[in-house]
């Protein structure tokens, strides 16, 4: 390993900033704005370094003894850098739309100081090197996350927290189970290539069911898997930039991500398909795709019916690589990816609505795209790659999640992606429609009088974010078969470390 300075200049790129913002008067706009976009300029400097060593071969590690035969490690590999290079960058359009967006709002310093701890925390889940390490980072996600969905501070808001924190932290405990458990039967947990079980074929099968099942109910808590959804739908009162962040780069990712860890880097993929626990794995994947669709058509709130069709779009990561085929986890895995940009498009086109025109429910929806024809594009966009119209980055997920069902003869899939995009098709059209062809009915709750382009939409910080996300929606698409695509680097990960 080479430069192991590097995993942690990361990580504390945005724990240090975090730390100076908590200390920062409430009006010091400008110094806190310099702060944050400064730590999200050089973390995304040093992951760029970080990619490219990554793709010539050189993986870094930073390693930290805990205690005898537990050591903090970060690991920078592949896949770990995928999920970096993700966060971070969305991370960067993030702050850069949150500051326009909590402009009038108090207790900045606050927020911004989580905001940075929140990041913090899904950096070193990325780059996690063992089971410890990855549970660290992981409750650190859950703690810093609830002052920002309880930030404004309403009853409603309270109460959303504490659902929040009555599963996170339940799902954490039953993952520490997990985890305290095989480690105390395998020694120190690192990840590998093929699994580190391949070499402890000695444990009753029996026994390493029983903790794959209490790992995956830990991480499915943060994956929004059914029954353990219950969470998101109610974090959706906090606001626009937390909503994004929670569903495109931070909490369900970090589920998600966790279940490839286990299924390839614990358990490795063809034992856990010997084990019998992937095909389990894929019907809730898939129960969960189905289910959240059919709740995402009868939520009548913007908010609300995207956060639904997040526990339906996440799962088909899980699904990809519960299938256990290096199509299908292409597929999944570059899902990732795909849903990141498509979802924090939706949520920052979500906010501006609510913001500039103080629309929340569909049903308010009627003529905004003429008055925000910027946003409205940005969002028509990404629900399009959501239901999976050609060529988004969404079709291309799916295209590969059903050939790799189809190569894994698991044709029982295909219906699933099928029934899952005539919902997604249900749910998203009307939204559509309205905007852009029912005329204007209604006067705008609280229209802004802060204009941008020509008079036509909000805040330049608030429009130029999703436009950038959808943009990269698209190009993910229609470039999905050239050498810098996410696809490109997802088969890179496929090549190195899933394909056994």
């Amino acid at each position: 390993m080479e430069n192991s300075w590097l995993p942690l200049a990361i990580v504390t790129s945005s724990l240090l900033p975090a730390v100076v913002i908590f200390f920062l008067k409430e009006e010091w706009h400008r110094t806190r704005s310099t702060l944050n976009m400064l730590g999200a300029c050089v973390k995304i400097s040093l992951v760029g370094l970080l990619l490219w060593d990554v793709f010539n071969g050189v993986e870094h590690e930073f390693r930290y003894s805990l205690l005898p035969e537990m050591d903090l490690v970060l690991h920078a590999d592949a896949f770990s850098a995928l999920f970096v290079t993700l966060s971070s960058f969305l991370w960067f359009l993030t702050t850069l739309y949150a500051i326009g967006y909590l402009e009038d709002m108090p207790h900045r310093s606050r927020f911004f100081g989580f905001f940075s701890l929140c990041v913090t925390s899904t950096m070193g889940i990325a780059m996690a090197g063992n089971m410890v390490t990855f549970l660290v980072f992981y409750e650190m996600l859950t703690l810093v996350t609830y002052p920002l969905i309880v930030h404004r501070g309403t009853p409603e808001a309270l109460r959303a927290g504490r659902l929040y924190l009555k599963y996170t932290l339940t799902g954490g405990m039953v993952l520490l189970l997990g985890v305290v458990w095989l480690r105390s039967l395998v020694g120190p947990l690192d990840f590998t290539e093929t699994g580190l079980l391949a070499t402890h074929a000695a444990i009753p099968e029996g026994v390493l069911v029983a903790i794959f099942f209490l790992m995956i109910a830990g991480l499915g808590v943060k994956s929004a898997f059914i029954p353990f959804h219950g969470w998101l739908p109610g974090a959706m009162v906090a606001v626009a930039p937390v909503s994004a962040l929670l569903h495109a780069v931070a909490v369900v990712k970090a589920g998600s991500f966790g279940i490839i860890r286990v299924l390839y880097d614990v358990y490795g993929i063809q034992f856990a398909a010997q084990l019998g626990v992937t095909a389990p794995l894929a019907i809730l994947a898939a129960a969960t795709i189905i289910y959240g669709s059919i709740r995402a058509c009868f939520q009548t709130e913007i908010k609300k019916r995207l956060a639904y069709s997040t526990v339906s779009q996440v799962s088909y990561i899980v699904l990809g690589a519960a299938i256990a085929g290096p199509f299908a986890t292409i597929g999944g895995v570059v899902h990732l990816v795909h849903q990141g940009l498509m979802k924090i498009t939706l949520f920052f086109c979500a906010g501006n609505l609510a913001k500039t025109l103080g629309v929340h429910s569909i049903e308010e929806l009627d003529g905004a795209g003429k008055r925000m024809p910027i946003t409205m594009a940005a969002f028509t966009l990404a629900a399009l790659g959501m239901i999976g119209v050609p060529p988004m980055a969404g079709f291309v997920s799916k295209w590969y999640l059903g050939w790799g069902a189809v190569r894994m003869e698991q044709y029982w899939v295909l219906p699933v992606l099928l029934i899952s995009s005539l919902l997604n098709a249900i749910y998203f059209l009307p939204l559509i429609y309205r905007a852009w062809f029912k005329p204007q009915n209604h006067s705008w709750h609280h229209e802004s009088t802060e204009r941008g382009i020509a008079g036509t939409e909000t805040s330049s910080l608030l429009w130029l974010p999703p436009l950038i996300t959808a943009t990269l929606a698209l190009l993910a698409g229609v470039f999905a078969g050239s050498d810098i695509s996410p696809l490109a680097w997802v088969k890179l990960i496929s090549e190195r470390e899933f394909i056994q």
